[in-house]
């Protein structure tokens, strides 16, 4: 599933709007202030960022996300509706605004919205692979894969990005979060047991392609696509 993260200082509107998001499917994350929000935003898909933040504001944000190369969509959520305020943050790369007060049906519909630009799916196909990331199901050649937990998270975060190289340290911080373990070996471990059940031979890959000296790389799709 997309992974979304919230960032404001109300309570109230976290839970809110967690409570729809996740009621679409989508996996939430929050943050209540910039700091926070700072080590979130390179593991999600999309940010919900709210202008007016303790410490480091939701425009500073998309600054530095964009500086440091981050193409996730970028929808700021604030009370600050003058037209120059839209055209600033517009004009820092974020992606869409809505003023509050908002309509949360609104807000899920212009992140399904974002996210469908930006190439982000609910099903993917890669060959005879096919991944239901709101049902977190993968099948092979239509036979279901068992994967563990941390199998498909990693299979599904290579899928969603097919080309781009992974390190095994970004991989640690996307799919094991803040409890990720201090060596970059489980990482290999892991992928070592995704190609297994993936019937894929690292030395001639159809799907996981190793980056020697980077990491590791999900193949573009000779066939099929991505679907949604």
């Amino acid at each position: 599933m997309a992974r979304v993260l919230i960032v404001d200082d109300d309570p109230a509107i976290l839970e809110i709007l967690h409570a729809y998001l996740s009621g679409e499917g989508y996996e939430v994350l929050q943050a209540a202030d910039g700091h926070q929000a700072r080590e979130l935003l390179p593991r999600v898909d999309l940010a919900i960022l709210d202008w007016m933040l303790p410490g480091v504001s939701g425009l500073d944000l998309a600054r530095e996300a964009r500086t440091a190369g981050l193409e996730l969509p970028l929808l700021m959520l604030t009370a600050r509706g003058e037209e120059e305020d839209k055209l600033r943050s517009l004009d820092l790369g974020v992606d869409d605004y809505v003023v509050k007060p908002f309509s949360p049906r609104e807000v899920v519909a212009r992140v399904r919205a974002l996210l469908r630009r930006a190439g982000v799916h609910h099903e993917i196909r890669s060959g005879d692979l096919e991944l239901d990331l709101r049902a977190r199901r993968a099948t092979l050649a239509g036979q279901p894969l068992d994967l563990s937990k941390l199998e498909y998270d990693l299979l599904s975060t290579f899928a969603q990005h097919p080309g781009l190289v992974w390190s095994r340290e970004r991989l640690l911080e996307r799919v094991w979060g803040h409890d990720f373990p201090s060596t970059t070996r489980v990482v290999d471990v892991h992928v070592t047991g995704l190609r297994r059940k993936l019937g894929d031979d690292a030395e001639a890959p159809r799907f996981i392609e190793t980056v020697r000296g980077v990491g590791y790389r999900f193949m573009e799709a000779q066939e099929g696509g991505e679907g949604g």
